[in-house]
């Protein structure tokens, strides 16, 4: 897959193609829908498909004070888009000029480089200066260029709308697995394992603390969670502490993985955390030897899960 990073004005010609346009926050199960059929679309047509994107987020330049917590980094996103059967990544620049373009002339410069034949988007999609730009826009565009403009409603499984908000809300909940069921793969905090204060080693559950990428966090609280990283041959089982571990009158939020059977070095190396399931939320306890001995039943409960649920992160 081919990643630009072109302002509108100086992309150089590219089409035509099949195109998707939208922020894909989380890439969804929704979003991926749209993502697969511009795919499937491009290939019985015989061309590249294309998918639009913006980075930063619009409200960082146009709203910062109503900014959301992201749900995911640009990589992420950019490896389920080369997942997902992508020719081509176009990643805008959005800036304070960008935003002031008009619909019309947005898609302007979307015809001049993609020569869109096809274009995918959710019904909700809003772009243009003040977001005036909707598909009533996008299809009457369409009709004048020769484009087949499809807009595709959002629903989850449940009937509900599918989006990042509704995403955003259960993580702060902790019901992981009805995050996993609207993303349709779990939530994932990814980045290097950094230096901790070692009390968890030092109560003999070694944990790898996680100076993590993303800006959402999952509720405080204890989870299983799929561990996956270079120095791991495959997914691990971990018990993932979210929070401020307040029996150490903690005052700093930290992500702290202990995984069961491992013992090598993690300094340094890059995980990826999938949570899966909540076990309990953060609390104090009185004593070190109550916590340890609820972290020792934390992990039993977690092993016994984890191998009622093979399926759920293909470990074998």
């Amino acid at each position: 897959m081919q990643v630009w990073h072109h302002p509108l004005e100086a992309a150089p010609k590219f089409g035509p193609t099949v195109v998707t346009l939208g922020i894909f926050d989380g890439v969804h199960a929704g979003h991926k829908a749209i993502l697969e059929l511009a795919c499937d679309h491009a290939k019985h047509r015989g061309l590249p498909a294309a998918v639009v994107t913006f980075d930063p987020h619009p409200s960082v330049v146009v709203a910062p004070q109503h900014k959301p917590k992201f749900l995911m980094t640009l990589a992420q996103r950019l490896a389920v888009f080369e997942k997902t059967g992508m020719d081509l990544a176009w990643v805008i620049p959005f800036s304070r000029a960008f935003s002031e373009l008009s619909p019309e002339e947005f898609l302007a410069g979307l015809q001049r480089v993609l020569e869109p034949v096809e274009l995918h988007v959710g019904t909700g999609f809003h772009f243009g200066h003040q977001r005036k730009g909707n598909l009533d826009v996008l299809k009457a565009w369409g009709s004048a260029v020769g484009c087949e403009v499809r807009g595709h409603a959002l629903k989850a499984a449940d009937g509900g709308i599918l989006s990042s908000t509704r995403i955003r809300e259960a993580l702060e909940r902790g019901a992981a697995e009805e995050v996993e069921t609207l993303l349709g793969h779990p939530f994932v905090l990814s980045g290097i394992v950094v230096e901790g204060d070692r009390r968890g080693r030092h109560m003999g559950f070694p944990t790898a603390n996680l100076a993590w990428e993303q800006e959402q966090l999952p509720a405080n609280g204890v989870y299983i969670t799929e561990v996956r990283g270079s120095h791991l041959q495959q997914a691990r089982l971990g018990v993932t502490n979210v929070g401020e571990k307040p029996t150490f009158e903690g005052l700093k939020l930290t992500v702290e993985t202990f995984i069961p059977g491992f013992e090598a070095d993690l300094y340094g190396a890059h995980l990826e955390v999938g949570f899966l399931h909540r076990l309990r939320t953060e609390r104090r306890f009185s004593s070190m030897d109550g916590l340890r001995a609820q972290i020792a039943e934390d992990v039993i409960q977690a092993q016994a899960w984890w191998e009622d649920h093979p399926r759920k992160h293909g470990h074998t």
